[in-house]
């Protein structure tokens, strides 16, 4: 080692340092100010309904896009290309112009009108069912710690990589830090903190895009040499290409099992499923007016284009960079992305960071995905704890005193993202994203968006959607989609085979492309077999506000 290297990596310590010091200071100061704020449990749960636009909408592109995105998904663009850009339209589409506009504005006014705080709440009350308030609840609280754990997941492996810091260590720095806010401040502590989270990971995104190209020679070269990549898939990656890979640049073949994974798990699942996240909902109750809503539209649209697509489209253009250099690739043996990374697609984005880019630039970029990795985890854990503490335990306690048990439902929560943070196999960070958002999109959308629209539909028939749309996932995932029961082996020990129908493309079609639409026929039909819901409640529900 030589006197300059020392001098250089003491400096880039240094800047590392006193950026994680003001970082750490900007956090505590916006967590302590929500702390302050937090006078009641409404104030805990909702922010007090006074978020400004730019506030909510940054903290809910913050919670919606994670590292889980950032690293998960840009690693799967690597290993596949930029089909998976139209996940970018689908999240832009339905997660913001579709969930802002047709879903926020009754969201926030039924919600007012029911005085609800929860997602399981706002249901429960606009149906009259406190058992449905604590059902919905609890299938939250049994399947958020599954995504909770792999966005902790997505971003322990960045700093592994890229910081060479110890994986286990950092799980529990990452759940501590973001713990103490949350705990502490309740929602306006959180919202403060992904505002400033938000402009950080736009920021970071955009300028790694930029720093993408440069290394690449210009977004003309880049594109074009990963266009001219498409003879190495059946020469380098041969079962992909059995599966459809046709290079990086195109879609893949129809109806091979790629392509099923791509339209069915992410651009369905994750893209419509967006609408049906309750740390995504709750956001639409927390500002006092329709206005508010339509002015944070461009800016959630913005802020999903710079960073989710940023992060797509570095993950497959890093193929250029692994083929086409030596730099850090063990014999100067020129690699695709998903070979550098060991066969492990979540360690593509970090990897490619770490080779590509100067060590003092690195560093920022370890900032951001450090902030994306927090801002989820804190809504997450937010909403997790507000499940048991709120809505299943919430009769315990009343006004400030039951925003203690939502404290203690958020370090149960934390508990056990932990467990499944360290349990869990690699590689997991796009399925368990993808598992997680079709749950919630199966079991909760049609009873979410009957609850906005249509009047006619009555708690049975929202009880038998929720109880199908539940039953259906988890009964594809153990029983049918190949990925999960495979791995679980609940199926093979029952009868012998990893999945039921091993019939293409039914073993790689995911649960919520028949749960969904299962779900939404037993809602109607059980809601126009049953009577009624009183009309005066009706009318208290669609009363303008």
């Amino acid at each position: 080692m030589t006197f300059g290297s020392i001098v250089s990596g003491a400096a880039n310590s240094v800047i590392m340092g006193i950026l994680l010091l003001i970082y750490a200071a900007m956090i505590t100061y916006l967590g302590f100010r929500g702390f302050r704020k937090t006078k009641n449990n409404s104030d805990y749960l909702l922010a007090g309904r006074s978020v400004n636009p730019f506030a909510m909408a940054m903290s809910y592109g913050a919670a919606f896009i994670s590292t889980s995105a950032l690293v998960g998904f840009g690693g799967i663009a690597g290993e596949f290309g930029m089909g998976l850009m139209w996940l970018v339209f689908m999240n832009i589409a339905f997660g913001i112009i579709v969930a802002f506009i047709w879903f926020g504005r009754r969201t926030r006014q039924i919600g007012l009108a029911l005085d609800a705080k929860t997602f399981p709440e706002f249901i429960g009350r606009r149906f009259q069912s406190e058992k449905m308030k604590v059902f919905i609840a609890a299938v939250i609280f049994c399947f958020l710690p599954l995504y909770s754990s792999v966005v902790l997941i997505s971003g322990a492996r960045f700093l592994q990589e890229v910081m060479d810091l110890p994986y286990i260590p950092v799980l529990f720095i990452f759940a501590a830090v973001v713990a103490v806010y949350v705990i502490f401040g309740g929602l306006k502590g959180v919202m403060y903190v992904d505002a400033l989270i938000g402009s950080i990971m736009v920021g970071g995104m955009l300028t790694l895009l930029i720093l993408c190209y440069v290394r690449l020679d210009g977004v003309t070269q880049a594109h074009q040499a990963l266009t001219d990549m498409a003879y190495l898939v059946p020469e380098r990656l041969p079962v992909e290409y059995a599966l459809g890979h046709r290079g990086w640049t195109v879609m893949p073949e129809f109806n091979s099992v790629w392509w099923w994974t791509l339209v069915s798990s992410l651009m369905l699942g994750v893209g419509i499923g967006a609408l049906a996240q309750p740390q995504l909902a709750v956001r639409f109750m927390t500002v006092k007016s329709d206005r508010e809503l339509n002015r944070a539209v461009m800016v959630g649209s913005f802020f999903i284009l710079c960073t989710a697509g940023a992060a797509y489209m570095i993950g497959a253009l890093s193929n250029v960079f692994f083929f086409h250099t030596d730099k850090g690739i063990a014999e100067n043996k020129a690699q695709l992305a998903i070979e550098a990374a060991g066969g492990n697609p979540d360690l593509i984005i970090p990897i490619f960071i770490r080779e590509a880019l100067p060590q003092a630039v690195l560093y920022i970029f370890a900032l951001t995905m450090l902030s994306a990795a927090m801002s989820t985890l804190s809504s997450l854990f937010h909403v997790s704890g507000s499940s048991i503490g709120h809505d299943i335990c919430g009769r315990l306690g009343s006004g400030h005193d039951s925003a203690w048990l939502t404290r203690i439902g958020v370090c149960i929560g934390i508990v056990l993202s932990l467990i499944f943070a360290v349990i869990l196999p690699p590689g997991i960070v796009a399925r368990g994203t993808a598992i997680f958002f079709g749950v919630c999109a199966a079991a909760f959308l049609p009873a979410y968006a009957a609850a906005l629209y249509w009047k006619r539909a009555t708690r049975a028939g929202v009880w038998a959607g929720i109880a199908v749309g539940t039953g259906v996932s988890v009964f594809g995932l153990l029983f049918l989609h190949r990925k999960e029961s495979a791995m679980l082996g609940i199926c093979e020990m029952l009868t012998g085979k990893t999945e039921l129908i091993s019939h293409h493309p039914w073993p790689f079609v995911d649960p919520f492309v028949y749960a969904l639409p299962l779900s939404v026929l037993a809602l109607v039909v059980v809601s126009l077999l049953t009577k009624a819901p009183d009309a005066g409640h009706l009318e208290k529900c669609f009363s303008k506000r």
